[in-house]
């Protein structure tokens, strides 16, 4: 289980950076929101769609005892513990996830502006 050796809170960037020995990952609050492995996002199998995060940042994170974090945003949401492992996924998947997500959101139709609503015309 790889454990971060350092993990840096950025508010104003809304950024939390995780240090794996020589390696340093830069995770945005919006990134990890829509990843949250909470079941409000994580569906029971079935995952929903987080839009609307633009922006959304990260007011605190807690440890979980030895084996994860709890981030708590600024959108209200602090449920689904981060362990290790999945916080370690993240960080070396990030691109991959992150162009899966955007795909999954112009195929839906939706936007990640929560100000921004998306109507597509069938002409």
């Amino acid at each position: 289980m790889p454990i971060p050796s350092a993990i840096k809170l950025h508010k104003a960037s809304k950024t939390l950076e995780l240090r794996y020995r020589e390696t340093s990952y830069q995770l945005s609050a919006e990134f990890l929101r829509v990843h949250s492995p909470s079941a409000e996002v994580q569906g029971h199998g079935q995952p929903i769609l987080q839009t609307g995060k633009l922006g959304v940042g990260l007011e605190r994170i807690e440890p979980a005892g030895n084996y994860a974090l709890k981030l708590c945003f600024d959108d209200g949401h602090d449920s689904g513990l981060f362990t290790w492992d999945y916080l370690h996924e993240l960080a070396t998947r990030q691109s991959e996830l992150w162009a899966d997500y955007l795909a999954q959101l112009s195929a839906a139709g939706k936007s990640r502006d929560p100000n921004e609503s998306v109507v597509r015309l069938m002409l």
